[in-house]
């Protein structure tokens, strides 16, 4: 998928998710892609730059953002909770396009690095009913973790229908539009927690902080209050490496009596098929040795060829059970869950 296309599913896809700003944003880039050196280097870039690959709209726009948080006056006038027209806002977009050009290129170089906390809104879930089929405390694996706000999924609660799961002190509460049956509370323990990506956020640092709300979309402030509350309990480092290299130590270290549980959420489709490839015959060869008292769990919150929503599948070891848990809003507004 090339820009002009990427540009106008994007806007579409932004609406669809709550962000008017966000629609109008990249419709309008879409329709007035500039012809410029940076314009040129972006519609040249190899490869699918559509929203389930390169998502390259998401990349500009994050840049963007980056500006108006760091400063840029000119840009920010025209940015939430201002509100202007087209015009204006088409203008100052594409000045500020050319006034940062290079840093622009530098930011687009790295993919899209959302963190959204809301995609624990199934990760939660899918805990408790692996807690109930096996007691046992957790290893986790968040693969393309970013700055590892999803990697302490057990200090959040989730009001799944009727039903609330996760500790009675919850560092956040997530209030998904939620419809199915909820898995039962079971009892939960994280004992070993890890995750790693190819560029690893450290919040210490301001810049890198930015660069995580940066893809926090300007019109909805709530989602950054949710980041806030994350990170007060994020302590845990990310290891930075490639997913799948880190990944094959990591399941040989399983012990006894502990359930392992890799996870992604719209993290996989960046991964280069090979490694995809190269993961997915990793994970099936530990899966093979999984006992009941040392299982092994692969859960994705993932893009497929729907397009409602994401997928939420797991495989289970042993056995290797395939279940499909239901689908999500990508950014964790709603969920469909099919089993109790």
């Amino acid at each position: 998928m090339r820009l002009a296309e990427s540009f106008a599913r994007q806007s579409r896809a932004c609406a669809e998710l709550g962000s008017p700003f966000m629609g109008r944003l990249m419709a309008l880039l879409g329709a007035h892609w500039p012809d410029t050196a940076f314009g040129r280097a972006i519609a040249d870039w190899p490869g699918d730059l559509g929203p389930s690959a390169v998502s390259m709209p998401l990349r500009v726009a994050g840049g963007l953002h980056a500006l108006v948080l760091g400063g840029d006056a000119a840009l920010a006038a025209v940015y939430p909770p201002n509100d202007v027209g087209d015009e204006a806002l088409l203008v100052a977009v594409l000045d500020a396009m050319e006034r940062h050009s290079d840093t622009l290129l530098r930011w687009v170089e790295s993919a899209p690095q959302t963190n959204e906390v809301r995609r624990s809104a199934v990760i939660v879930p899918a805990a408790h009913w692996l807690a109930a089929r096996y007691p046992l405390p957790f290893m986790t694996s968040e693969l393309g973790a970013s700055a590892g706000l999803n990697l302490n999924w057990d200090r959040f609660a989730v009001q799944a229908g009727a039903s609330r799961l996760g500790p009675s002190d919850p560092a956040l509460t997530l209030t998904p539009d939620w419809s199915g049956p909820a898995p039962a509370p079971a009892s939960v323990t994280v004992a070993d927690r890890a995750g790693v990506d190819l560029n690893p956020l450290d919040l210490a640092d301001p810049a890198q902080a930015r660069r995580l709300f940066a893809y926090l979309w300007p019109d909805q402030p709530h989602r950054m209050a949710l980041t806030r509350a994350a990170m007060s309990v994020q302590e845990t480092p990310v290891f930075r490496g490639d997913a799948i290299d880190w990944l094959g130590p990591r399941l040989a270290a399983q012990p006894e009596g502990v359930l392992h549980l890799i996870y992604h959420t719209i993290a996989w489709q960046y991964f280069p098929a090979e490694k995809q490839a190269e993961g997915r015959a990793l994970i099936e060869a530990a899966g093979a040795s999984a006992t009941a008292n040392r299982p092994l769990a692969w859960l994705g919150m993932e893009a497929d060829k729907s397009p409602d929503g994401a997928a939420v599948t797991l495989r289970l070891w042993p056995g290797d059970q395939r279940i499909e848990l239901g689908r999500a809003d990508f950014h964790g507004r709603w969920v469909r869950w099919n089993e109790a």
